[in-house]
């Protein structure tokens, strides 16, 4: 019998720990027998109870109560488009700027295209993504940006990642605490999504857009100073499956637009702090890595409402 060394155990554990961190799927849920279930024992199947369960019902030709069902966005899309000009829904989400067609009754389950943009996600999901600097703050390429300063990105399936931009973390310092939302919560654009603070201070962050909770990153709800120290990358939030209408996007900021909204929302920050540091920030100076913990006499509950867009909680 073939032993495997301390090497490839090494290889396979670090391969398994890259899963862990993108929430994905159980194998039963990839087969489309059960409707939705994330993996909780690192891929190892041959010691896994659900496992074992769910082979012993197959076994016995007794039928599985959670047979697939379709998510509630393939209904609406097959109702409103008929026949052959269906448009694929990544175009309708604006996962993908290019008008496509969908050939299979948006089973996407069955199509390449959508195992393409998959696998592509995989690969970006382990790199930190590449920035553009606006008034001196990160703003990562390929990002949608919310008012309230959180940012969404098309992610595995569809799915949207949300964090904080680089702008909040550093208004409101080192994080102590972070609420996340539960799984299964439906979370509404423009309304809380969640609360974070420090000491006694608390804030709410809003939902950049629409969609239900399907995972959470516990790692930031146990070190929240990983929001500040990488936002964009290990940093993130939750993953939301989001309402498939493209108008879930409209009102955030994207691109030039987005550097543009960032470099406004400096000047306001410059505003309260006072013509000295308008000064200081026209001779390229970066910007402050902690404000409120630099300037508590800004007030937290100021900035909450001026840059978080939502009133004391």
């Amino acid at each position: 019998m073939k032993t495997i060394g301390a090497k490839d155990q090494k290889k396979k554990k670090k391969r398994v720990m890259g899963f862990q961190v993108i929430e994905d799927e159980c194998i039963w849920m990839k087969a489309g027998i059960v409707n939705f279930r994330l993996c909780d024992n690192a891929y190892d199947c041959y010691n896994c109870p659900f496992d074992k369960g769910m082979r012993r019902t197959m076994e016995s030709g007794h039928p599985i109560e959670t047979e697939r069902k379709e998510p509630a966005w393939v209904e609406h899309l097959k109702t409103r488009y008929q026949g052959s000009e269906r448009p694929c829904r990544h175009y309708l989400t604006g996962r993908i700027d290019a008008p496509k067609i969908c050939p299979l009754n948006y089973e996407c389950f069955h199509c390449t295209f959508d195992q393409t943009l998959d696998e592509l996600d995989f690969e970006q999901l382990h790199n930190p993504p590449s920035y553009n600097l606006a008034s001196g703050y990160r703003m990562a390429d390929g990002y949608y940006y919310h008012m309230g300063h959180n940012w969404a990105r098309f992610d595995h399936g569809g799915r949207l990642r949300v964090g904080f931009d680089d702008f909040l973390v550093r208004v409101f310092g080192g994080l102590q605490f972070l609420a996340l939302p539960p799984l299964g919560t439906t979370l509404t654009k423009d309304q809380v999504g969640l609360t974070f603070g420090r000491g006694d201070h608390k804030a709410a962050a809003l939902s950049p857009v629409t969609g239900t909770v399907l995972a959470v990153n516990h790692k930031v709800r146990e070190h929240p100073e990983i929001t500040h120290e990488d936002p964009y990358h290990e940093g993130w939030l939750y993953i939301l499956e989001p309402d498939m209408p493209k108008k879930n996007l409209k009102g955030l900021y994207y691109g030039n637009e987005s550097i543009q909204w960032m470099e406004q929302e400096s000047q306001k920050l410059l505003n309260l702090m006072g013509p000295e540091y308008e000064q200081l920030a026209a001779t390229g100076a970066q910007p402050i890595g902690d404000v409120f913990g630099n300037f508590p006499e800004l007030g937290w509950d100021l900035l909450a409402k001026t840059f978080l867009r939502t009133e004391k909680i």
